[in-house]
């Protein structure tokens, strides 16, 4: 077994969380106005295709999976293609892996053990601990992607879900939570998109589970979500309001926060300009 090396891949405190990859072009704006890493969600395949026209076509950008899902990606491809991507453009990609969710496949069974061996091919094919985290909300994985990873990618969580996470990683493990945004001073047309999206979730027993231990009732949890739930994992009103809610995940133990925007691709570069200032970005940079 290959244990988890302390040093924690540094990705910036804001990257960018998309349902599919983002064009090059969208990447290369994403990159300009400050964010450390693009995050490829809705379980990518195999082989990985989509993450090296992002990459050629940015400089420092990183690129992560959020997540490779261990069901319907082969471990030994997921490894090749790993090796491909670390070959050309070394060190800029993070594999992110998981087991997704027992509603959406026959092949669902002990998923812990099942991740458990996925991490042993991946270690025989020698993708280093270093460049690999692991989807974790329950004690159980967030303590294995401590052993066996990099750290902890969390989704559809809180604040405080980043503090227990925290607390049950230690502080030399990467803690990479995301979290959804809608850039408008409306709360009903806010929770409308919001709940368009975590809709889906609502169906799935590992966040329901998740929802629960964070003290959310079965009322909150029932469809199609109260404006308590929706508001604690979707952040809305202004920049700069929206800005503080993700800053809340960095003072509770995150490293970094990647962002997904919700409302349509439209609204993902205007969104992240607008979020670029009051999180701090240009001066990350160094930038005036």
């Amino acid at each position: 077994m290959t244990e988890a090396l302390s040093l924690k891949p540094d990705l910036g405190h804001y990257g960018v969380w998309t349902l599919g990859a983002v064009k090059p072009e969208q990447a290369a704006e994403i990159e300009k106005l400050g964010y450390g890493a693009v995050w490829i969600g809705g379980s990518p395949a195999a082989d990985l295709a989509s993450v090296e026209p992002i990459l050629d076509n940015t400089e420092n950008l990183q690129v992560a999976t959020g997540i490779v899902n261990i069901w319907t990606a082969d471990a030994n491809q997921v490894a090749e293609s790993f090796h491909r991507i670390e070959a050309s453009h070394p060190g800029r990609f993070l594999l992110g892996v998981g087991v997704g969710h027992p509603e959406h496949t026959d092949e669902y069974r002990k998923p812990y053990d099942a991740l458990v061996e996925y991490l042993d091919v991946l270690d025989a094919a020698k993708v280093p601990t270093s460049r690999l985290v692991l989807a974790a909300l329950g004690d159980k994985v967030l303590k294995l992607s401590a052993r066996r990873s990099a750290g902890a990618h969390p989704y559809l969580t809180t604040p405080e879900h980043t503090e227990h996470a925290r607390d049950v990683l230690g502080e030399t493990v990467f803690l990479a939570p995301e979290h959804k945004v809608v850039l408008t001073t409306d709360s009903a047309e806010a929770r409308k998109i919001g709940r368009d999206t975590v809709d889906f979730y609502l169906n799935l027993s590992n966040y329901l589970n998740n929802f629960k231990r964070l003290g959310f009732t079965e009322k909150d949890i029932a469809k199609p979500g109260s404006d308590k739930l929706i508001d604690a994992v979707v952040a809305h009103g202004t920049a700069g309001d929206i800005a503080a809610r993700l800053r809340q995940h960095i003072a509770a133990g995150a490293d970094h926060v990647t962002i997904q925007v919700l409302g349509g691709w439209d609204k993902l570069i205007p969104t992240l300009t607008e979020l670029a200032g009051p999180l701090g970005l240009n001066e990350d940079l160094g930038e005036d």
